[in-house]
């Protein structure tokens, strides 16, 4: 993470975010996340994913984003993309809701033994966790550890020098980044979070995925297939 072809972003997120890699909060979390390696702590995503949402969709191809907390805590779930989970991984309760309502709002069939979502970042779905890095069994874990400085100043980036771009919040965390966007200049998409406990309470119904198309649309760019 100290040098740019650790890194591995594309170019433009590179442009537009290598300084953040020379701050100090950024050698913080790479000197705890050393230090967790060492203890032979089990951290997810693994290294080669941490960055996978930006590896997906590069910053100029960005049209959507949609905000998680942390990666999935088990087992071959987490691989860098909000929501998704690895090929062959049955998808986790939040997922399979985000399925249900994808189906009532669109109309068309889910697989839903697929929870693999890159197929959304490669159209310009940005699926970006608030915090990018999780220990095994333990949510929340590294909530604390400077990642939000970095998210944050990538939402401020899209929010900056991108237009017409859809963000998509579902729960209360989420919500609490709409502090970092121009509604003149974005959709903001608000709703109930797609968890279990609290999806009943405004999530099912809100129709995010019909939305985000006709926005779109609207705006001269190619809708999302999410099929």
């Amino acid at each position: 993470m100290k040098e740019k072809r650790k890194i591995q972003l594309p170019p433009g997120w590179l442009e537009n975010l290598s300084h953040e890699f020379q701050k100090k909060y950024m050698f913080e979390i790479k000197n705890f996340l050393t230090s967790q390696y060492a203890l032979g702590k089990t951290i997810y995503p693994e290294k080669s994913k941490i960055f996978n949402a930006f590896n997906y969709c590069d910053f100029k191809d960005v049209k959507v984003v949609i905000l998680g907390q942390d990666p999935y805590h088990g087992p071959n779930q987490a691989h860098g993309l909000s929501f998704s989970v690895l090929d062959n991984v049955s998808p986790p309760p939040s997922l399979v809701n985000i399925y249900k309502e994808l189906e009532e709002d669109i109309g068309n069939k889910v697989n839903f033994n697929n929870g693999n979502l890159e197929h959304w970042a490669k159209q310009g779905v940005f699926l970006l966790n608030t915090t990018l890095t999780v220990e095994k069994n333990k949510p929340l874990s590294h909530s604390k550890i400077g990642w939000n400085n970095f998210t944050d100043e990538v939402i401020k980036k899209i929010n900056i020098y991108r237009e017409n771009i859809v963000f998509i919040l579902w729960g209360s965390h989420a919500h609490s980044k709409a502090l970092l966007i121009d509604s003149d200049k974005h959709l903001i998409l608000k709703s109930a979070h797609p968890s279990p406990l609290s999806a009943y309470r405004g999530f099912f119904g809100s129709k995010p995925f019909s939305q985000t198309n006709k926005y779109l649309i609207k705006n001269n760019k190619k809708p999302i297939s999410w099929f």
